[in-house]
């Protein structure tokens, strides 16, 4: 933990509630891998990181106010999957190798959080604007570079003048992210994950190049 923490009342914690603090956060995110979200209760995060939901309430005004600061975290570690699409090389071999790439970075992300990146899907979809704006700023590590990439072989006459690359960008993401969220589906309508994961490169490849890849 960095910066400055405060508490629900403004007051400086120290360090011993910021420990306090993190470890109510830290048992929340286990929960939150257990539990469908809106069974979580203040009291049951409280127990579980062996303190009162007075203490709870010192940091977070309720549950919601924690996940989303759990989510905040989410978005800096999505940070980490930009410098795998900016820069890269899309032509030949090197193509190949940034799809594969790029799609087993994001899914293990996705993995990697998959207890809050479904409560963040769940709160958008209800319109949250929080979790809505949380989720734009999760994907747009990826579109954002993604699309510049596009731009960047639509420029240089590589890619059919008529592709529009942000939309191309999104709808890739978009991809990627409800094969992550809906593995347990297509693992029980037949798809293999050994061979998910391929077929999801190849489409990657095509949606930026147009081409299919250099063997």
């Amino acid at each position: 933990m960095t910066g400055q923490v405060t508490t629900v009342d403004g007051r400086v914690a120290g360090r011993r509630g910021q420990a306090t603090r993190q470890k109510l956060l830290d048992h929340l995110g286990k929960m939150l891998g257990s539990s469908p979200y809106r069974d979580v209760k203040v009291i049951d995060v409280a127990r579980k990181a062996g303190t009162s939901p007075a203490t709870f309430y010192q940091y977070f005004p309720d549950v919601e106010a924690a996940v989303l600061e759990l989510a905040d975290d989410v978005v800096r570690d999505s940070a980490e999957l930009t410098p795998l699409v900016a820069g890269r090389s899309w032509a030949g071999k090197g193509g190949k190798d940034s799809a594969e790439e790029l799609v087993e970075a994001f899914l293990a992300f996705r993995r990697r959080h998959d207890a809050i990146l479904r409560v963040i899907e769940l709160g958008a979809a209800e319109g949250d604007r929080r979790f809505v704006r949380i989720r734009t700023k999760v994907h747009g590590a990826v579109v954002k570079p993604l699309a510049e990439s596009i731009e960047e072989l639509r420029a240089k006459g590589r890619v059919d003048p008529e592709v529009v690359p942000a939309a191309v960008a999104g709808a890739l993401v978009t991809m990627l992210s409800s094969a992550a969220e809906q593995s347990k589906s297509l693992q029980a309508l037949g798809v293999k994950q050994t061979d998910l994961r391929p077929s999801l490169a190849l489409l990657v490849h095509l949606g930026v190049t147009g081409r299919k890849p250099a063997k």
